[in-house]
């Protein structure tokens, strides 16, 4: 194609606005003039315009680079001028019935997701029934409230000045009053709600008290800390509540965290399976204990997966014992499975584990172990499961052994035998 038949480019067609920084510069101050000036949402949707205008010329002007000695160039000056008055233009904007709603609904919210304090909870009445009279003037209503310390109370009553604005359909210009008054009353709201008493705010021993935790104790005690004389007190009468509620608030302290997981223990109630399950999960050994103590079958879903804990053995003896504790046959292949482990002690905890749970499937590989294993603590903890499964079949394969090469073998062996003798004699008789 000749010079002469270029096809036209559309874009070199376009005109480049007449602009310079001058011009724009003027525009500028016409805009922050009738910002000054503006009575009106309308006003100001005016100037707002104007600044658009003047941003996109300023985007298109082909402005000078600065000078060497200038800091920065006229596009940056007007760049900068340009964001001021924009800043300008926002701030005074509304306020808005929206941004009444949008502040009720974050205190709403707060209050709703926050645990308060007895006095957190009264402060919050205080607020909210003078936030209800605040409101109720500029819109002519009368909210009634503030009656119950109760958070769901407080979100209801708060519902109904929301829905009275959104009513009311403020108009920003013309019931700017209005506005203005709700605004002033949703701050002192804000400030009500976030001034009264979290149960966060409170220390631990504030914590505590609040809950009844020191009422067991004299004015004496002769324990450091205070709180482990009622810790002591509290185990005394079986009450795993307040056990549990020590150990929420004083589980930082190595000394008192050991000392409830202790008195867990050893009321062994079915009341603290929940938060020792969660503890046991996170592969915490004396947690561990306690769920087998505690013995419901509730809890071997707690514990059951660390009996194969092979790069464990602590781990794998202690879930082993807490799973023949809890004696459930669910367990008895997951516990099987054990008597093969590399590690003797593991081996001989799967056996003891299974004379727990007394299931009659574990005789036969019980009965194999006690042939053939290579530690003799193995194979007694094996002959004594099966004097504690306690069958015919069981005491039998157990019996064969009474003249074992251990003594320790021996010795559970000859149990067996007593049994099938007092059986005997008792079916004789």
């Amino acid at each position: 194609m000749s010079d002469g038949d270029e096809e036209p480019n559309d874009e070199a067609d376009e005109p480049v606005p007449d602009v310079d920084a001058e011009t724009l510069q003027e525009r500028l101050d016409d805009a922050e003039a009738a910002l000054e000036d503006a009575e009106t949402e309308a006003d100001l949707d005016d100037v707002e315009t104007t600044l658009d205008g003047v941003e996109s010329d300023l985007e298109a002007a082909d402005l000078p680079e600065p000078d060497d000695d200038e800091e920065e160039s006229p596009a940056e000056e007007l760049e900068a001028r340009l964001s001021d008055l924009r800043d300008g233009l926002e701030s005074q904007r509304g306020p808005y019935a929206e941004d009444v709603v949008a502040a009720v609904e974050d205190a709403q919210s707060t209050i709703e997701s926050t645990e308060w304090t007895d006095q957190g909870l009264e402060e919050l009445r205080e607020t909210v029934s003078a936030f209800l009279d605040a409101a109720g003037d500029p819109l002519g209503e009368s909210f009634v409230g503030g009656d119950e310390a109760d958070t769901d109370a407080f979100v209801d009553e708060l519902d109904d000045v929301v829905d009275a604005v959104e009513y009311n359909d403020l108009d920003p210009d013309e019931d700017a009053d209005t506005i203005a008054a709700l605004v002033e009353a949703t701050d002192d709201l804000e400030a009500g709600v976030e001034d009264a008493q979290e149960w966060d705010d409170l220390s631990v021993r504030q914590k505590l008290r609040a809950e009844g935790y020191y009422e067991v104790m004299g004015e004496k005690h002769k324990d450091f800390p205070p709180e482990w004389t009622a810790l002591k007190e509290w185990e005394q009468r079986g009450n795993v509540e307040m056990i549990l509620l020590c150990l929420e608030h004083m589980g930082d302290s190595e000394f008192m965290e050991r000392h409830c997981l202790e008195a867990l223990k050893r009321v062994a109630s079915e009341e603290a399976l929940e938060e020792v399950g969660q503890r046991a999960e996170r592969r915490d050994t004396k947690a561990i204990e306690i769920v087998g103590k505690i013995g419901s079958e509730d809890g071997l879903e707690h514990v059951v997966d660390f009996v194969d804990a092979d790069s464990n053995p602590d781990l794998q003896k202690t879930a082993l014992k807490a799973v023949g504790e809890i004696g459930s046959e669910e367990a008895t292949q997951d516990v099987a499975d054990q008597l093969v482990a590399d590690d003797d002690s593991v081996r001989s905890r799967a056996a003891r584990s299974l004379g727990l749970i007394g299931d009659t499937r574990a005789i036969e590989p019980l009965a194999d172990v006690l042939a053939e294993d290579d530690a003799d603590e193995v194979r007694a903890s094996a002959a004594w499961a099966l004097v504690q499964i306690g069958t015919e079949r069981a005491l039998e394969a157990a019996a064969e052994h009474s003249d074992d090469r251990s003594y320790i073998v021996e010795t559970e062996a000859r149990k067996a035998v007593e049994a099938l003798d007092g059986d005997e004699a008792e079916a004789a008789a």
